[in-house]
């Protein structure tokens, strides 16, 4: 089968790609750096004729030209499976909404039907002499919206890193409907943060100290697991390995400073296996054609089993906030929508079955307002309207720049101690006579 001529019999324009999106579609826009952008573009000029088009998507690099049209909430809802700071802006116009679900579970959810698609657009790279586009290092659930969409397009972006996988890591030409051949734009980039502040730097230190020889790491997004990466390429660690949801630029540096191997790992032994990556350049020339790092689908990366059966798993997240049951929420501030469920949850519960596995909940023990007034992270009870992203039963290291505690298995009092003493001190004081009126205090406790 020629390959090459059965791509020209399926190539289109973006206005041609376009004009497959009817009202009242269902669209998936992918996830990541995979979002499209030629084909958007050309939807974008389509949409004022279209009504009740619904858009799925998440980690939003850039604002699509959909979200740029008059009266957007007129035309179209954008549904997303995690939020960015994109989306939540778009939540305040009125057309994003956030669908709650962990992260593992997508693959599935498309599987059975539940999430139908009547068009999927995305970019890829650029195909191989077998056929295949890859889909860059976003495998994720991509597979999954390709089999459960009526028609699927990709727009081929020569910068697209081909990254290696085990499965479900690319599609064949013949799965495809159509081809568009877009401006090859550099890929998103996500930065990697600003400098890590001390307090990043003095919770980062107490977690290294944790970590042995030979470990798997999981590491979240944000300054403090960059800090804690950072910390870890200047350590002396080694024989380290990586499994985890999102491949952040922070592995990339402790990969060069030597102290990955995988050598230890029970399974998929010397490769770094992630969900999908998004960071700067770097990481997208570190990940291009690199035989150690494995692409991988998200029910893969972050169920449960395959995290619990690599010993001493090491997972790094963060949290907004706190409260003295051991509450984690690391998803909004109040009714107001930050991120999403993501994988920390599977990843708690995965790194605590794991032999010798750890899981860090880390944050500041305060933040400041725009106002100026200093206020405590950890809290009597979470805000009305906080989302309980880790339930208290499944939160084992808390970790601020004020210390560490270890909640599993504490009951009430034991761990409304544990959580008041790595509060700010400025705080410590209020939040025992809270813990008094809630009955969790005990009055032999240490003030």
């Amino acid at each position: 089968m020629d390959y090459r001529e059965m791509y020209q019999e399926k190539l289109v324009s973006a206005r041609e790609a376009a004009e497959t999106v009817k009202s009242g579609d269902w669209v998936d826009y992918g996830w990541a750096v995979v979002t499209p952008v030629a084909v958007d573009a050309a939807l974008a000029e389509r949409m004022p004729q279209l009504t009740d088009v619904k858009f799925r998507g998440g980690v939003l690099l850039w604002a699509p030209k959909i979200f740029g049209i008059e009266d957007a909430k007129e035309h179209l809802t954008w549904n997303s499976w995690h939020m960015s700071g994109i989306e939540r802006k778009a939540i305040a116009q009125g057309f994003a909404y956030y669908a709650p679900i962990r992260y593992s579970e997508l693959p599935r959810y498309y599987r059975d039907g539940a999430a139908y698609n009547d068009v999927a657009i995305f970019q890829v790279a650029p195909m191989d002499e077998h056929g295949y586009f890859n889909f860059g290092p976003t495998a994720t659930h991509m597979a999954a919206i390709c089999e459960t969409s009526k028609v699927v397009i990709v727009e081929v972006n020569k910068n697209m890193p081909a990254c290696h996988g085990g499965f479900e890591n690319g599609i064949h030409i013949s799965q495809v409907d159509m081809v568009v051949e877009g401006d090859n734009p550099p890929i998103g980039q996500l930065g990697g943060g600003g400098a890590a502040t001390e307090v990043d730097e003095a919770v980062a230190r107490l977690i290294v100290e944790e970590i042995p020889n030979g470990a798997c790491l999981q590491l979240g997004i944000g300054g403090m697991p960059n800090a804690v990466g950072s910390l870890i390429a200047q350590s002396d660690l080694k024989d380290l390995g990586v499994h985890t949801e999102m491949y952040v630029d922070a592995f990339v540096d402790i990969a060069k400073a030597g102290k990955i191997t995988g050598r230890n790992k029970n399974i998929d032994k010397g490769r770094q296996v992630y969900a999908f990556g998004a960071g700067t350049q770097k990481l997208y020339d570190y990940l291009n054609n690199n035989p150690e790092c494995m692409s991988a689908p998200v029910d893969y990366t972050n169920d449960i089993r395959s995290v619990s059966s690599l010993d001493n798993f090491m997972s790094i997240n963060n949290a907004v906030d706190v409260d003295l049951f051991g509450q984690i929420n690391a998803e909004s501030s109040g009714i107001r929508h930050i991120s999403g469920a993501g994988g920390q949850l599977d990843f708690v519960l995965g790194a605590y079955l794991s032999k010798g596995g750890k899981s860090f909940i880390c944050c500041s023990s305060t933040f400041t307002t725009r106002d100026g007034e200093l206020k405590s992270r950890i809290l009597p009870t979470l805000n009305t309207g906080s989302i309980v992203t880790d339930t208290r039963t499944n939160v084992h290291y808390l970790v601020t720049e004020q210390g560490k505690v270890n909640l599993k298995g504490l009951n009430t009092w034991q761990r409304a101690e544990a959580i008041i003493s790595v509060a700010h001190p400025q705080f410590r004081d209020e939040l025992i006579a809270q813990a008094e009126k809630m009955n969790i205090w005990k009055q032999s406790n240490k003030r």
